[in-house]
């Protein structure tokens, strides 16, 4: 029997044989008789938009594209614009001082032990007292100033290039800190206006090696312990790499302002590297928007306060050294665009870690409110910030050490010390990327508190417009004419279908 029951409160649907009702309800209200007439004990509702909310709707979606979309489009035409195509050629010839000359492998072929005195070197008197600052302690005692000692004379045959084949000697004298074994692998450099016996000279030890082995056992453990996710990370170094040696040291040589291209470069790597490892996911463009806002307010705080302290950026041997090779290159730029890249990788860990914590915090009680939300990820933002602002203190204090052995004795006051350019700067390096470290905390979980209390409140206003499928009366709900027990005042009963447990008919009186 295909018969339809009275539905009440405007259900639309219609009884089938299975007992599904199909169709939408227009009520938010209870609807009595579901409609299953049938013999069949059980039935199930459909109702259409329901389901699981999406972790971010098409809406929100829509709103970070619009936002990250047309950045994108800006990197990618700074990119081109300022793209250097190579190191820009020497304006002048090679001098053959420093790193300006050509470089080549050697070996060691042969080391004899000579008298310092046969191969005119002559050695510093013995320390009486203080003694002299730059004599080593394990160096030979001359006596009266004579060249006395075990010096050593190293035969180098140089391997490459147009003179492969060739050697020359070099003197090690007592107190050198290199030393030499025989067929170890050297680098030496090349000066062509230099007489010829002089024009090979040893600058460096090979550590192909070495470098190599560890970059080996650096990707196998990253890739054991992080899987896929660490064969993306890794991919995403490479890329770090190469956007740092295509673009952004050519880029900087060719003579374009180092501010600029540190951001469009560093806005790169960032978008590369964040959407690699971590997918293409609304929760990996809050932590973009997240990075991209703290590197702002490092730019404008570096810019500032390096004009306000005066400081130069010419303050070591090497920026110096390149300020003379290329004296286009801006060298103030130089330091800040030095201070938004050391600050990136840190700042893509703390931004990424925040954005999952609002996510997971979401997922465990998706009826808290944004501000519960924002508080519960500040909690953990909060131990994150310590531990980040002293991994960055303790990062450039580490590679300011010798710095700060030297300042260390100084006969000076601290505060003479503190504000000398050489340390003042590093103190800026440090105190501009911290606080943009610290910034992002609240930044990010800002933003990724908003996204996913925003995208919580379209998906109710949706469930609450969607239709809502009417549940089927079990069978306690059911008197003997299987009727349901309730039903609104003057609706008519129904009809109970025959054959049914309980529905036997009776007979007319």
């Amino acid at each position: 029997m295909h018969g339809q029951v009275p539905a009440y409160g405007q259900d639309h649907g219609h009884a089938h044989g299975h007992g599904h009702a199909h169709g939408q309800s227009h009520t938010h209200g209870h609807a009595q008789g579901n409609g299953h007439g049938h013999a069949h004990g059980h039935g199930h509702g459909h109702g259409h938009g329901h389901g699981p909310a999406a972790p971010v709707s098409r809406h929100l979606r829509k709103v970070i594209a619009a936002v990250l979309v047309p950045f994108a489009v800006a990197v990618l035409a700074g990119l081109v614009v300022l793209w250097p195509g190579g190191a820009p050629g020497h304006p002048h010839d090679h001098s053959g001082v420093g790193f300006d000359r050509p470089t080549f492998g050697a070996k060691v072929t042969k080391l004899v032990e000579v008298d310092c005195g046969d191969v005119n070197v002559r050695q510093p008197p013995p320390a009486s007292g203080g003694g002299s600052a730059g004599q080593s302690a394990g160096g030979a005692q001359g006596q009266g100033g004579g060249a006395h000692g075990p010096c050593r004379k190293a035969t180098v045959e140089v391997t490459e290039g147009k003179d492969a084949g060739r050697t020359f000697t070099e003197v090690v004298t007592p107190d050198a800190t290199r030393t030499y074994e025989v067929g170890q692998k050297v680098v030496v450099g090349y000066s062509e206006k230099a007489p010829r016996k002089l024009q090979y000279s040893v600058v460096d030890t090979n550590r192909d090696v070495p470098m190599v082995l560890l970059a080996v056992v650096f990707a196998l453990v990253v890739v054991l312990v992080g899987r896929l996710r660490g064969v993306l990370a890794l991919v995403g170094l490479v890329i770090s790499f190469a956007v740092l040696t295509l673009f952004i040291l050519p880029a900087i040589l060719q003579g374009s302002n180092p501010l600029v291209v540190a951001v469009i470069g560093g806005s790169a790597i960032m978008l590369a590297t964040l959407y690699l490892c971590h997918g293409l996911s609304a929760r990996t463009s809050v932590a973009v928007l997240g990075t991209l806002v703290s590197l702002l307010l490092i730019g404008v705080l570096g810019s500032l306060f390096i004009d306000w302290a005066q400081l130069t950026g010419n303050t070591d041997d090497q920026t110096g050294l390149v300020h003379g090779l290329y004296p286009g290159i801006e060298i103030q730029g130089l330091l800040l665009a030095g201070v938004l890249i050391g600050s990136l990788g840190v700042l893509d860990d703390v931004t990424v870690t925040q954005t999952s914590a609002v996510w997971e915090l979401r997922e465990a009680d998706p009826g808290a409110s944004w501000l519960k939300i924002y508080r519960s990820a500040m909690r953990i933002g909060r131990d994150h910030i310590a531990s980040v602002v002293n991994t960055l203190v303790l990062a450039y204090a580490g590679a300011a050490l010798p710095l700060l052995l030297l300042f260390s004795i100084a006969r000076s006051d601290v505060t003479m010390v503190a504000t000398s350019e050489v340390v003042a700067e590093e103190i800026v390096r440090t105190l501009v990327g911290s606080i943009g470290l610290v910034a992002s905390v609240p930044v990010t979980t800002l933003l990724a508190a908003l996204v996913v209390s925003a995208d919580r409140s379209r998906a109710a206003s949706s469930s609450m417009a969607a239709p809502t499928p009417t549940p089927a009366p079990a069978d306690g709900d059911r008197g003997g004419s299987g009727a349901p027990r309730s039903a609104p005042p003057g609706a008519p009963p129904a009809v109970p279908a025959p054959g049914r447990r309980g529905g036997r008919r009776r007979k007319p009186k």
